[in-house]
């Protein structure tokens, strides 16, 4: 067995790597379908143009992938940690390749002078059992639910909205799709800093936004097409300041599944049920742009109760397997 860095240049290992992520999805996942080809191409590429990240894969000598690892490198905070992904192709398990992917990760994390790798798994899973022969320490827990829109029964969501728009007296909504259009950068910096008080890892930082960052660092998977971004945003009427909002992706190759992406609602603003708000704004939108659309999915640490509760106001149901993430020191 080689292990080999992957070159974005190199497209036919790309669909390699592909086939080994979605093996593992169908085999380890009973709800959700894998990304599509050009969802993956992206992810592998990081999140936005210029990213640091590096791609290594295992190879035998006919030149099959069994699997691969990705690491992240953040340039601003987190910079002594590498967070990622671990894969080994269900039909090569039990084989030692996980083992030695995961040394060499490690020793990759080490030459990028980061202290800890981090890297999350399907709970129940594989991986789960393999992150616990290793050793690894258990990060953080999130739970998933998904939206069944067929359940929801007719009326409800308008019925949320109205009383939604009562607590929400002196708050307006604004859309868009795509990208961040330039002129709401800086305001959507501000409500993506609200999100520092969500759960996280121990000693995992919280991210700072301002508008270049969202300018430059968001939005690449909605420029290239390869997903369909929906966002809905509530802005204080009288002070012009953007208070809350909810983003929702869809693959095009699985336009009936949508994904939650953000939602997050300013701390000053709390209490008025902009969360609600801009959530059942969000599925009026979607039922007449995107009518297809079947079921929405998330992720929520078990500590966030209150996003759980808007969730379940909205009919998310708890679905396993559920996430788990996992952190391995250098040793150096």
């Amino acid at each position: 067995m080689h292990i080999l860095r992957w070159d974005p240049a190199d497209t036919g290992t790309a669909g390699k790597l592909y086939e080994v992520a979605r093996a593992t999805q169908l085999h380890d996942d009973p709800i959700e379908p894998p990304k599509s080809l050009r969802v993956f191409e992206c992810f592998l590429t990081g999140d936005w143009e210029g990213a640091q990240y590096e791609v290594w894969y295992a190879a035998g000598d006919s030149g099959a992938v069994t699997g691969y690892y990705r690491l992240d490198l953040p340039d601003l905070e987190n910079k002594d940690r590498a967070f990622g992904e671990l894969l080994v192709h269900p039909g090569h398990r039990r084989r030692g390749i996980g083992r030695e992917l995961a040394g060499h990760a490690l020793e990759r994390t080490a030459a990028n002078r980061r202290a800890i790798a981090e890297a999350w798994c399907f709970q129940e899973s594989a991986g789960d059992a393999f992150a616990t022969r290793l050793q690894a320490t258990v990060a953080l827990e999130e739970a998933r639910r998904v939206q069944y829109l067929k359940e929801i029964e007719p009326g409800q969501i308008a019925t949320l909205r109205a009383e939604a728009e009562r607590a929400a007296a002196g708050y307006s909504l604004v859309m868009w799709t795509g990208p961040v259009p330039d002129g709401y950068c800086g305001p959507v910096a501000g409500v993506i800093n609200a999100f520092a008080d969500a759960p996280r890892g121990e000693g995992v930082e919280p991210e700072e936004w301002d508008a270049d960052r969202v300018r430059q660092r968001t939005g690449k998977s909605l420029r290239s097409g390869a997903l369909r971004g929906y966002t809905v945003a509530a802005v204080h009427d009288a002070s012009g300041e953007m208070t809350a909002l909810t983003e929702i992706a869809i693959d095009p190759e699985a336009p009936d599944w949508g994904y939650q992406g953000l939602t997050a609602v300013i701390r000053s603003h709390r209490g008025h049920r902009l969360g609600l708000l801009v959530k059942v704004a969000m599925l009026e939108w979607l039922a007449a742009a995107e009518p297809q659309l079947a079921q929405v999915t998330t992720g929520n640490a078990d500590a966030n109760q209150h996003m759980i509760a808007v969730n379940e106001t909205l009919g998310y149901r708890l679905v396993r397997p559920g996430y788990r993430s996992y952190e391995l020191a250098t040793g150096d």
